[in-house]
């Protein structure tokens, strides 16, 4: 197959297209801006719709209505933006709604810039809103895996009516590279006898809804989401393990970080450093089991974790790997970006080597 050059926003717009979504609501804010300019060109011509709404707020009750209707919706944003839609993505979740949410992360916190960064691991991770809830949230490092997670990102959020985040950054998102378009591998989807589609006069009226104003209700509720989100950590984490089988130094990094990251490896093994990379897919459901197994290794010395924000993931990475080993830290906020460099000298320091 023919690779083609695509730029990462437009890639992911394209791929969610691919996937089947025919509505997409949003809001512009950079550096997400080209997902809804070339939805806005190219959904009409499959039949979708398209519209700008007047506010965050306003684009992610939409998504709540056409998700309630049995419809696959996305919106998209960057991290303001995203903040601004998080009481939805609860009422999304509580009341079991598929949707795509695309978060092109920038620096902050407040309005920041619209540098690229990582610092709102905690609101996807953690959920962002109100109330018990979890979104699965997908974290690609490339264009290609932009595009093949965004389309599986429309099948988990069907197979388990959930709402899932692909949080990437806005180097992610601004930058091109060739890509392959791919058929997802296909999962087994259950009807969506559920939607609000209208009866028709042929069957009982159907309720989605988020208010459960009895707490034994309510409890029953999150009891209810809480099996599925057990059901996702069982099948649904993905991850990446890069030399690391012999590593002694084992850094961890997602998304952009990641490939920065790759390029410290190898530049440590030139230097006869034995430097591997664990690198989460998915955020949540976070690879735990697989990052404890690799630090525990008699052979790693410490592990580093790598992020552009001021350390969120290095939080998940401490209970991985559960005081086996020493755990440390590359990091840069509001927007800045670490550099290989900083990651060789961290690896050297961590074992006590002092390198001119």
């Amino acid at each position: 197959m023919a690779k083609e050059l695509w730029k990462g926003n437009e890639a992911i717009a394209e791929a969610a297209i691919r996937a089947g979504c025919r509505y997409f609501f949003g809001y512009p804010i950079t550096p997400q801006n080209e997902i809804p300019e070339y939805f806005s060109r190219h959904l009409p011509e499959h039949g979708g719709c398209f519209l700008q709404a007047e506010s965050e707020v306003a684009a992610i009750n939409m998504v709540y209505g056409a998700a309630g209707a049995g419809a696959r919706v996305m919106t998209s944003s960057s991290s303001p933006g995203i903040s601004l839609k998080q009481e939805g993505i609860s009422y999304l979740a509580c009341a079991e709604l598929p949707a795509v949410i695309v978060n092109m992360m920038r620096g902050g916190p407040g309005l920041g810039n619209i540098a690229p960064s990582q610092a709102d691991y905690y609101q996807a991770t953690r959920g962002g809103g109100n109330g018990d809830y979890r979104t699965v949230v997908l974290a690609p490092a490339t264009i290609q895996e932009a595009a093949e997670l965004t389309q599986e990102a429309f099948d988990i959020a069907d197979f388990y009516r959930i709402p899932v985040m692909v949080a990437a950054d806005g180097m992610i998102g601004q930058m091109m590279e060739a890509i392959e378009w791919h058929t997802p591998a296909p999962r087994a989807l259950p009807p969506k006898d559920w939607a609000t589609d209208g009866t028709k006069g042929e069957r009982t009226h159907r309720v989605v809804t988020s208010l459960f104003i009895d707490a034994k209700d309510c409890a029953i509720q999150n009891r209810r989401l809480q099996e599925k989100y057990e059901r996702i950590v069982e099948h649904e984490i993905r991850f990446e393990a890069f030399m690391s089988e012999d590593a002694e130094i084992l850094f961890v990094a997602y998304g952009t970080t990641a490939r920065i990251a790759h390029a410290a490896v190898l530049q440590l093994r030139r230097q006869g450093v034995k430097a591997g990379l664990f690198r989460p897919i998915s955020l949540w459901p976070f690879p735990e089991a697989a990052l404890r197994s690799l630090a525990q290794a008699a052979a790693v010395k410490a592990v580093v974790t790598v992020e552009m924000s001021m350390g969120q993931m290095i939080d998940d990475v401490r209970l991985a790997v559960d005081g086996a080993k020493p755990v440390r830290f590359v990091g840069a906020g509001g927007g800045t970006i670490p550099q290989p460099a900083e990651l060789v000298r961290e690896a050297n320091a961590a074992l006590g080597r002092h390198v001119a």
